[in-house]
């Protein structure tokens, strides 16, 4: 279905954007052994849980995501991206926007590349995209 991690991200995104649980769950593996972390939740462990959530968060409509920064680690069967998501929200004072880490992690099966783990949390505030630098050999 996806023939690179890039792709299945693309079309990850993509569908947030649109709302459209069906295709989000496309992106991801048929497996049980699939993870799911939203910012600030739970664990969600298993496709069908997974799928629920999904439909949960998308019940309020579709969710504006722009993926930013990511840093790709690829190997023959697994890819790993750490991104800056830019969430914008909509308020009474216009839009406003959040930024969350993010990593997705991907396989490579018979079916092309597929999601296993999405997981973001929360940014600091004072971490604006153009203030995140990347300080490299740097643990915590």
């Amino acid at each position: 279905m996806f023939a690179t991690p890039e792709e299945a991200e693309h079309a990850f995104y993509e569908a947030l954007e649109q709302g459209d649980a069906v295709r989000l769950m496309q992106v991801w593996a048929d497996d049980e052994e699939v993870v799911c972390i939203h910012p600030g939740g739970l664990r969600i462990v298993g496709h069908s849980a997974v799928h629920e959530s999904w439909q949960q968060v998308l019940a309020n409509g579709p969710l504006h995501v722009r993926p930013l920064r990511p840093l790709v680690m690829l190997s023959m069967m697994c890819a790993v991206h750490v991104l800056v998501e830019q969430v914008a929200v909509r308020t009474r004072e216009g839009t406003q926007f959040a930024n969350c880490y993010a990593t997705n992690i991907y396989h490579k099966g018979p079916t092309g590349w597929r999601m296993v783990m999405h997981h973001s949390s929360p940014a600091p505030t004072e971490a604006g995209v153009l203030d995140l630098h990347d300080v490299p050999d740097m643990l915590h």
